[in-house]
């Protein structure tokens, strides 16, 4: 009866390879076997990265919202899609002519974008349609001479914590004018960049 040993000593041994002849190059060692699945991995990782990121940025920094209405032409017009920035006025003051979004006054419900005119402090009187700030016109090239009008306001101080707002299109916009200064806990973002139609794609000006 054959028997097969436990023992590696019994077991014969493969014969070694030949030595190369001198002069002859040495075979290089296999390459280790690239594992199967690592790049599909790192990939998905990625994704996960940048879909948790755009979340982020989305919900704290950057919201998409769409124009309703023609007061902002020529800039905005209606239906266009634009990103504002909820983050950037915890960092920097609002300033003379920034694009902004906020709750309208008379009912919060609703949200209204306009272009920042005056700011708190400030003096400011509208004589037949031209903006006066603190004893000084203003120059105002995002307002094209068919979108003027000839309404007055009354010469005011803007309250500490308001801001008076005007729609580019004077002719048509409901704004301060309308409903006063605006106060700064209505206002909650900076229009920067529209993105769609792409014919209006650009930054906010």
């Amino acid at each position: 009866m054959q028997t097969v040993s436990n023992d590696p000593s019994s077991i014969p041994k493969p014969p070694a390879a030949p030595a190369p002849e001198p002069g002859q190059p040495q075979a290089s060692p296999a390459p280790a076997p690239v594992q199967q699945g690592l790049g599909l991995g790192l990939w998905l990782r990625d994704l996960l990265i940048s879909a948790v990121a755009s979340v982020l940025i989305i919900t704290f920094l950057y919201q998409p919202v769409r124009v309703e209405g023609t007061s902002m032409l020529p800039r905005l017009e209606d239906r266009d899609r634009l990103f504002i920035n909820k983050f950037v006025y915890h960092l920097s003051a609002i300033e003379h002519g920034d694009v902004v979004v906020f709750r309208y006054p008379r009912d919060p419900e609703k949200s209204y974008i306009k272009r920042v005119i005056a700011l708190p402090g400030d003096r400011l009187r509208v004589d037949h349609g031209q903006v006066w700030i603190n004893g000084k016109r203003i120059i105002e090239p995002y307002v094209p001479k068919e979108y003027q009008d000839t309404r007055s306001y009354a010469e005011m101080v803007v309250p500490e914590g308001s801001y008076f707002m005007m729609g580019d299109h004077r002719s048509i916009s409901s704004d301060s004018r309308e409903f006063g200064p605006v106060e700064r806990s209505l206002i909650y973002g900076k229009a920067v960049f529209v993105y769609w139609p792409t014919r209006d794609a650009g930054v906010v000006r």
